[in-house]
């Protein structure tokens, strides 16, 4: 016997007319806005260039003064003597550049073991407060580590770090002239490792989230054939995740060269020429920071925005560094497979 269906009513049929899908919408419509979303994105995109041109021209402009004066000469001229309009940038480049290489060969191993034990080895009762205390590590404003640093860090350094390593250190050829001097417990040792601790949170943040992008299938098979941690870290995590790690390296770097307010504490804000890390110091950022507003004369004020054009290129030529590092490294692994 066959089944008869009900026939709907009036109120079911009107039910079932709302349920239908709407009507597409017309080609010219879907046309126009997906132009529309395109140019948009376009526009957002050459944003970007327009804003770093317009930096680099403005700095350019800004110090057309002292590199008509100057020339290349400003790069390696230590002397720094506003009454005599004596300029020169090589000590702010010399701190900067000796404070962040500090701060990186201290940062990056510790940002990486602290990665690695929060993504392979920590309990997980422990994972979570961890990971948040770093979090809270990179929300501290710098000015707060700059006060840490003179009141609290300085007089310690001064009384128990530096006489030791002074004392470790002077007989040795060669890292003697380093570590000489008297103990300060202000100059670009401290500034450097106050920085070291800046950098650490964001270094490890990043490290942390590219370590957890590995495919858990990958580390299992790894420990399935007897490899150990540090062998699944070496030959299957870090091959897996080297671009997230330079990347987070890179930044880490730039907030070192870039860091004003807890390196104008600590440095010491001298401009002095001098090999020992114990001796106080000057960068780029800290300079300006100090001189911007006693500027007094359109040549002193040049050579500031020339110390910041520096700056701006140290940081571009440190990016385009790491991008031929991550080139080579893919041409590498190309080959190899």
């Amino acid at each position: 016997m066959s089944a008869v269906l009900p026939i709907p009513d009036s109120a079911n049929a009107a039910e079932v007319t709302k349920a239908k899908p709407p009507e597409p919408r017309p080609a010219a419509y879907a046309g126009w806005m997906d132009t529309a979303f395109e140019q948009l994105t376009r526009f957002f995109a050459l944003l970007v260039f327009s804003l770093l041109a317009a930096i680099l021209i403005s700095l350019v402009i800004g110090s057309q003064l002292t590199l008509e004066k100057y020339g290349f000469n400003f790069l390696w001229n230590a002397s720094w003597d506003p009454v005599q309009e004596n300029f020169g940038a090589l000590v702010p480049i010399y701190g900067t550049l000796v404070t962040s290489a500090i701060a990186m060969l201290i940062g990056v191993p510790v940002s990486f073991g602290i990665a690695l034990f929060l993504t392979e080895l920590s309990p997980a009762w422990l994972k979570r407060p961890l990971g948040t205390a770093i979090e809270l590590l990179a929300a501290i404003p710098s000015i707060i580590y700059g006060m840490w640093g003179l009141f609290v860090f300085a007089p310690i350094f001064q009384l128990y770090v530096q006489p030791w390593l002074i004392a470790a250190f002077a007989p040795v050829p060669g890292l003697g002239a380093l570590f000489k001097g008297p103990p300060l417990g202000i100059g670009m040792m401290s500034a450097g490792l106050i920085l070291s601790i800046m950098v650490i949170p964001f270094i490890t943040a990043v490290m942390r989230d590219v370590f957890e992008l590995v495919p858990p299938l990958l580390k299992e098979s790894a420990y399935g054939l007897g490899a150990t941690t540090w062998e699944v870290v070496w030959r299957v995590v870090l091959p897996y995740t080297k671009v997230g790690v330079i990347g987070g390296v890179m930044l880490g770097l730039g907030r070192a060269l870039g860091e004003t307010m807890a390196v104008t504490f600590v440095i010491g804000n001298a401009h002095q020429l001098a090999v020992s890390l114990m001796a106080p110091g000057n960068s780029i950022a800290s300079a300006l920071a100090n001189e911007f507003t006693e500027a007094v004369g359109d040549v002193y004020f040049s050579a500031l925005i020339e110390l910041g054009l520096i700056l701006f290129l140290i940081t571009t030529i440190v990016l385009a560094l790491s991008k031929l590092l991550l080139l080579q490294l893919s041409r590498q692994e190309g080959t190899t497979t």
